[in-house]
């Protein structure tokens, strides 16, 4: 249950009332921007919320137990405030936003009413509306290890223990030519070989994806050089010149990580799980049913 401040409670207990909506938007990056419903700025939690593109709140419903509520904000894309270039970029994908309840007239009575997560955002004739998520969306996430076959570590995390410093492990190229939205020619990559940075990652130096990292999900080599293959759409925010770093991709399977990084000893997954194939055929014979392992 929430504690309203008494001042604040004596307030709204009155007939007239000079409340006012304010959210408090922290993004992953750092970055936190403030904004209100009212007709001129209101200071809230040490964040200057201003009225100027800032965003219109729609109705949350409050719900039993254990389900994810969700609302939505509605927003102008303007580059003084949310440009859409930020959000198409994912800036603003997971960011925490924070409900307050203000007395615009004295801004120190105000009430923390929710923190959401921002979750899907849709961009439609200069507006964009944002889906905010309850905290009880965390309980979708999963905890712990799945049994599979398939490792469930990334490559270079603690679990896993390779070192992607490594200079076997990563490289600097430049972009030569945007082929697609999704396919990037490189340079430097020559020195490893084909599909040695499939499944890795790519973290940009400069230009309007600096600071930010692409999965990789395809590399494969051409007479003019490397190509990458993106899970996400960067041909458009790239240019020839750009630079990257590639880090080594992994498979997650057993034997990629035993023959490239010499690291079966760490594997997180369970690759003698026999497969549904497995378990649903037929004994056949001449089948070794002794209890060995199926898989290398």
């Amino acid at each position: 249950m929430k504690s309203v401040p008494p001042a604040f409670a004596a307030h709204l207990d009155e007939s007239e009332t000079t409340t006012a909506q304010c959210w408090r938007l922290v993004r992953r990056d750092g970055v936190v921007l403030g904004f209100t419903d009212h007709d001129r700025t209101l200071m809230v939690a040490g964040t200057p919320c201003r009225p100027s593109f800032g965003l219109d709140g729609g109705e949350v419903p409050a719900r039993l137990g254990a389900q994810v509520e969700t609302g939505e904000v509605l927003g102008i894309l303007d580059s003084a405030a949310l440009a859409e270039d930020d959000i198409l970029l994912g800036h603003y994908d997971g960011a925490k936003v924070e409900s307050w309840l203000v007395n615009w007239a004295e801004p120190d009575q105000c009430l923390l009413l929710r923190v959401d997560t921002i979750g899907e955002i849709v961009r439609e004739d200069g507006l964009f509306r944002a889906e905010l998520r309850s905290p009880q969306q965390a309980l979708n996430v999963t905890r712990g290890r799945l049994y599979q076959g398939l490792c469930d570590a990334a490559v270079g995390d603690a679990r896993c223990g390779v070192d992607l410093d490594l200079p076997a492990h990563r490289r600097e190229a430049s972009v030569t030519a945007i082929l697609d939205d999704f396919e990037i020619l490189v340079s430097g990559l020559e020195a490893t070989e084909p599909g040695w940075f499939a499944f890795g990652m790519a973290r940009w130096s400069n230009g309007k994806r600096a600071q930010l990292s692409d999965a990789i999900l395809t590399h494969r080599r051409v007479p003019e050089g490397d190509v990458l293959g993106f899970s996400t759409r960067v041909g458009e925010w790239v240019s020839e010149g750009d630079m990257l770093v590639a880090s080594v991709g992994c498979d997650r399977r057993f034997a990629t990580c035993k023959a490239r990084f010499g690291n079966a000893a760490n594997y997180r997954g369970f690759p003698h799980v026999p497969g549904s194939d497995y378990v649903l055929r037929h004994p056949r014979r001449g089948d070794a049913l002794d209890g060995r392992a199926i898989v290398p």
